[in-house]
């Protein structure tokens, strides 16, 4: 496999600004009260979702860390099949997954955006909205550049 330019070497300033952007998106959800493993979650999988291997080693960690169920890892590809998440964990993975494949949803469906603004405050859709677009972009510079795990 073709070793690719790391994206967070070279120019310093959009690296700061995507770090600095993480970092406020993080902030907003917290100070909405969005849950810190709802948000895990999200992360862990819009980086499913994108093929993400160093995303996916990161969130899963942090997410186990902070006290998840790795259970809940495990099956969260197959989340519609099981009764392990909860009304918001379950709207906020549905408008993850139209997000993160815009290119073929086009947009966010009705009725996902129904749900989902059914169990958010308008304040959480927007926080969670802004985490779902910042998570698609790290995958992107990830995946692009073939970003090694940590050892």
């Amino acid at each position: 496999m073709t070793k690719r330019i790391q994206m967070n070497s070279g120019l310093a300033g959009p690296s700061k600004a995507m770090l600095a952007l993480s970092a406020e998106t993080t902030r907003a959800a917290k100070d909405n009260g969005l849950d810190h493993l709802l948000v895990e979650l999200v992360k862990i999988r819009a980086s499913q979702v994108n093929g993400c291997a160093f995303c996916l080693d990161m969130h899963t960690a942090d997410a186990i860390k902070q006290g998840e169920n790795p259970r809940r890892i495990f099956v969260l590809d197959a989340w519609r099949e099981v009764d392990l998440f909860s009304d918001e964990e379950r709207a906020a993975l549905e408008l993850t997954e139209a997000v993160t494949r815009l290119s073929e949803t086009r947009d966010v469906p009705d009725d996902v955006y129904d749900r989902a603004t059914a169990v958010f405050t308008e304040p959480q859709y927007q926080a969670l909205l802004w985490m779902i677009v910042v998570i698609n972009a790290w995958n992107r510079l990830s995946v692009t550049s073939r970003a090694p795990l940590p050892s």
